[in-house]
């Protein structure tokens, strides 16, 4: 298992959430994937977007559905199509601080749920930490077994964009067409386009809908009731510390001791 980094508890600082300021600057900072700063950018108007083109996946084998193809970190390549049609999936993370339960959007984000259940299979986020908490945008990250940190090298590929058009602005920023909402499960990502990988995050509140001037960040699954309330008490855990290049963390480590992907046939 990875070494983990977590944050030390500390008292939290009042008003954290209401401070205009403060949600600003966490909109022009960063969630960070393969090392890499995602700056947060929005729709500035002028010139020619064009489509961002796409990109096709890479052929190799698939991993065993028991997990006995486990441990495995690193990758030559993005994984080929290992999900069968006809089932719908769901992502179940057995967490320190309770069961959260993720329906897995196939119809719109194929292959990144195909990407996530393959890395998953490989035992890539089994005794993992989740180790970024920002109230201001609601989210909470994770996906980062070498480091256990967003300095994370990935697993040594990236996957396309998908889910609707992205489009390239003649500033160089790049617009999406997501938007969020409470209880998604979302890929972080660099700037670029195709730029996904494997770190992800969770939106616990309605300030993730501050990210929808982006729209960039790919969103492939959404928790049940009991899973988004799991997600908001580990939320609750936030204490500000600024020492931490976060800005803050949860009181105690919130770790994930394993993910299993549950396919159930479809009707």
């Amino acid at each position: 298992m990875a070494k983990k980094k977590h944050v030390p508890s500390i008292s939290p600082q009042p008003n954290r959430h209401s401070s205009t300021v403060r949600i600003t600057g966490a909109l022009l900072a960063a969630i960070m994937i393969g090392g890499l700063i995602a700056a947060i950018v929005a729709n500035s108007g002028g010139g020619t977007s064009t489509i961002v083109p796409q990109t096709t996946l890479t052929t190799s084998s698939c991993p065993a559905e028991d997990g006995s193809d486990a441990p495995l970190m690193s990758f030559s390549s993005r994984p080929t199509w290992c999900l069968a049609s006809g089932f719908a999936y769901t992502a179940v993370f057995d967490t320190t601080e309770g069961e959260i339960r993720v329906a897995l959007d196939i119809e719109r984000t194929p292959e990144t749920v195909n990407n996530f259940a393959v890395l998953t299979r490989y035992g890539y986020y089994d005794n993992t930490s989740l180790f970024r908490l920002d109230p201001s945008i609601a989210i909470i990250q994770g996906g980062s077994p070498h480091t256990n940190d967003w300095t994370d090298p990935g697993p040594g590929y990236t996957i396309p964009d998908e889910g609707g058009m992205f489009t390239s602005m003649s500033d160089g920023s790049l617009l999406g067409p997501f938007t969020y909402q409470p209880g998604q499960l979302v890929m972080a990502r660099s700037g670029g386009p195709n730029a996904s990988s494997a770190q992800f995050f969770f939106t616990t509140g309605p300030e993730a809908s501050l990210l929808d001037t982006q729209g960039t960040y790919l969103v492939f699954g959404q928790a049940d009731e009991a899973g988004l309330a799991v997600l908001q008490a580990m939320m609750d855990l936030y204490v500000v510390d600024e020492t931490s290049p976060y800005g803050g963390g949860p009181s105690r480590p919130i770790d994930i001791n394993s993910v299993t992907i549950v396919a159930t046939p479809g009707d």
